[in-house]
């Protein structure tokens, strides 16, 4: 444990004292979100991300000590443990180093090599290996077993051949040698698989990768898996090649280092076109396909890495993106045929009417359908409309924009604002078992539309009801390890929801369930307590509900707020445990919480050193100051609404040049796909980002911002939009992308609308309605 802790500590450049507390912490079941937050003073302000990495290796250090001895204990039962390999097994790195080590001591079946070995003709090989001078068929003579299956000469030096070979592949050194070789020279090439028809519409997609070779060493994630997955669909044949040009009877790159290894070259004696040969075998059938297998898996888990990364990085953005907040919202679930599914939802998400209109084909009722939602918004109040990015979503958009111009002709008071969602996950969402309780009297195409609304009021509150996974902002998430993406958009959930804080009067049950310390059974326990009880009037209640014991309420109560509840401090970050370093504070200065609560003048006054103790340090003091100055504070940033550009509704009515704005709905490294409401996503490479360098999008941009770009190329046959966000950048002056980076796109949203929207005709019953709301404002 010694070693792991100290070997954590060198990685994350932490001391081993912050370390072994955070260990302890988290061996002790506490969570990262509550380590980070409340235990500053035990880990020395560690933060959540050193922490996550610290939770991460510790496991795979664990388990890399746990294989460890698992290897000693089976190597010693077979009387072949030496002095020697024990150091070098107790000293390997990583779980490739260590199988490398151990491969020859497994159990296997019997080779070729273990067959000759049985049948006594290792010595032989040792001989001719040793001493290369001497005849190898002469000497072979000797070694002849027909009961073993070597009745001739050849047949012995085949398994001469066979035992050396099987020898030098399990050369832990050898082997580590040449992969680390393999992985700086070594290309990834893919080519079309023989026989395959290029122009199939399946193949399409990887036609980038029909001809292609890149370093292994730098192929980028989204290449990598772009590979793979055309390897996986048999359309792409990937192979691991060196550039070399390989001359018959001469020894390759590869077979010159084993033979310098072995520390053997060719002499012209008399067993040395036999020991040559052997070197060759051992290449081309005991190493190169394993090792290409090795680093092939290298490259993918790498690649994976960076996937899952960027998924979770994406995902946490989408989280923690602006919430309008508490105002009155119409959800329109778009549809053609089916109609549009619409949902009003109150500024607390309570469903207030639900509808289904259909302005689009075959019944292009647009009159009908702006009647209906011109009734909802006057009736309800309706202040934003959240529109979603799917199937009809265009034209959805265009249905919602002559609602908001003929509302303001008609009531220039009322202001009403719509905005186009993601609606990933939302189908997932109304099909679900929550759904159905939480909804039963909805239909679940209308389940749809009441996310869509909630989402674009709270999106964490909202998303959280739904698996990560199915929020659809990750590249190739498909392709990738899906426990390891599970467990880290599980992570970045837990984070986000714990950032902001619950309260603890309205959450749903998935959304308290993610809270710190709370499993969904305790998350289900409170809601059931608090429909029976009413609404927590102080955190202390908690502890009355059932299966919520004092260390869970240790972990999850600092993270939920109660608001106009006993204590002003329950609706703060301020954790229960240290009320009474804030009573010492109200002592000092003679003023109530609420007296103190938002007053900076007052809290900087105070020196955090008067307030600290031996369990409550000056870290500890001065979070609590940050919590009294800015209570219950959102980290979330301010609710914005990116405007879509008239007469831009499909592919076709975009022109290089334009200058439009959109929401990023994506970010990658190599760069971001932007939604302009034209049911495809366009690109702006990295390169068109900014006039600086600029090594991954993220440094400038983040799902669900709202941004301005210039359109540089559209390829109509491709369904590609190059994008800049360099406004004065010259037309034609897109990247290419030979590279295959725009692999990772969101697929096209939906049919253009062929009917026209009817011109406004004039006063109806909706304007009457209006009057009436009007009124009522």
């Amino acid at each position: 444990m010694d070693k792991i802790l100290l070997q954590i500590a060198a990685e994350l450049k932490a001391r081993p004292a912050q370390i072994q507390a955070a260990v302890e912490l988290l061996d002790g079941g506490a969570s990262v979100p509550f380590i980070a937050r409340y235990r500053k003073e035990a880990t020395d302000g560690l933060d959540d991300i050193q922490l996550r990495e610290l939770e991460t290796r510790l496991a795979y250090l664990r388990e890399l000590e746990d294989r460890r001895e698992a290897v000693l204990k089976s190597i010693d039962e077979q009387g072949k443990l030496t002095p020697e390999l024990r150091a070098l097994i107790l000293a390997a790195p990583t779980k490739q180093e260590l199988e490398d080590l151990y491969l020859p001591y497994k159990q296997k079946r019997r080779t070729k090599g273990l067959i000759a070995r049985e049948a006594g003709l290792e010595p032989l090989a040792d001989k001719l290996f040793a001493d290369p001078t001497l005849d190898p068929q002469a000497e072979a003579a000797a070694f002849l077993n027909p009961d073993a299956g070597f009745a001739d000469t050849y047949a012995v030096l085949d398994g001469v051949r066979d035992l050396l070979s099987e020898r030098w592949a399990e050369d832990a050194v050898l082997v580590g040698k040449l992969r680390e070789w393999l992985w700086a020279e070594g290309l990834l090439q893919s080519k079309l698989v023989d026989g395959k028809d290029g122009t199939h519409a399946d193949a399409a997609k990887f036609r980038d990768y029909f001809d292609y070779a890149e370093p292994i060493r730098t192929v980028p994630s989204h290449r990598a898996l772009a590979v793979f997955r055309g390897r996986t669909q048999e359309w792409l044949d990937a192979k691991l090649i060196l550039d070399e040009e390989v001359v018959p009877g001469q020894p390759t790159l590869a077979e010159g280092r084993i033979a310098l290894h072995l520390g053997w070259r060719h002499g012209k004696r008399a067993a040395d076109e036999l020991i040559r040969k052997t070197i060759a075998w051992t290449w081309k059938v005991k190493l190169s396909l394993s090792l290409e297998r090795d680093l092939f898996g290298r490259l993918r888990e790498e690649a994976e890495g960076v996937a899952i990364k960027v998924f979770a990085d994406n995902l946490r953005d989408l989280l923690l993106a602006a919430p309008a907040g508490k105002r009155v919202v119409m959800g329109l679930d778009p549809g053609i045929r089916t109609g549009v599914k619409v949902a009003v939802v109150s500024d607390t998400g309570k469903v207030l009417d639900t509808a289904t209109v259909y302005p689009h084909e075959p019944r292009l009722d647009w009159e009908g359908s702006l009647h209906v939602l011109g009734r909802l918004v006057a009736t309800h109040g309706v202040n934003l409309i959240a529109i979603g990015n799917g199937t009809a979503s265009r034209e959805t958009d265009k249905l919602a924009a002559d609602l908001i111009k003929r509302i303001a002709a008609m009531a220039p008071d009322v202001k009403l604002d719509k905005v186009v969602v993601s609606e990933a996950g939302a189908s997932v969402y109304s099909a679900s078992e929550f759904a159905s309780k939480e909804l039963p009297e909805l239909d679940v195409s209308l389940r749809g539309a009441v996310s869509i609304a909630r989402r674009l009021q709270d999106p964490l509150a909202e998303l959280v009801k739904i698996d990560p996974k199915s929020i659809g902002v990750g590249q190739y998430q498909h392709d990738v390890n899906q426990s390891g993406l599970a467990k880290s958009l599980d992570a970045v959930v837990e984070d986000c929801v714990n950032a902001v804080g619950v309260d603890l009067n309205t959450a749903s049950a998935p959304l308290l369930a993610r809270v710190s310390g709370l499993s969904a059974a305790v998350a289900a326990s409170i809601v059931r307590w608090r429909d029976a009880h009413g609404a927590f009037r102080n955190r202390q209640q908690l502890l009355d509900v059932s299966g919520l014991g004092p260390k869970t309420y240790e972990q999850a109560a600092g993270f939920l707020r109660i608001r106009d509840g006993d204590n002003p401090l329950d609706m703060t970050g301020v954790h229960p445990e240290t009320y009474p370093v804030v009573q010492k504070m109200m002592a000092s200065t003679g003023r109530e919480v609420k007296e103190l609560m938002g007053r900076s003048e007052v809290l900087r006054t105070l020196k955090p050193e008067l307030f600290a103790d031996d369990k409550f340090g000056a870290i500890t003091v001065k979070d609590i100051l940050a919590e009294l100055e800015k209570p219950g504070r959102d980290p979330r940033p301010d609710f914005v609404v990116a405007r879509f550009n008239e007469g831009v509704s499909d592919l076709k009515d975009l022109q290089p040049g334009m200058v439009l704005e959109g929401t990023v709905s994506n970010v990658a490294q190599f760069g971001a796909f932007v939604d302009l409401g034209v049911h495809q996503d366009g690109l702006v490479h990295v390169s068109q980002m900014s006039h600086k360098f600029v090594n991954d999008a993220r440094e400038v941009v983040k799902t669900g911002q709202v941004v301005k770009v210039r359109v540089l190329e559209v390829d109509l046959p491709r369904k590609r939009i190059s994008l800049t966000m360099k406004l004065e950048a010259p037309v034609g002056a897109a990247r290419s992308n030979a590279g295959g980076d725009n692999k990772f796109r969101p697929a096209a949203r939906g049919e253009q609308q062929r009917g026209r929207a009817p011109e406004p005709a004039g006063q109806s019953a909706m304007a009457a309605a209006f009057s009436k709301l009007q009124g009522r404002r």
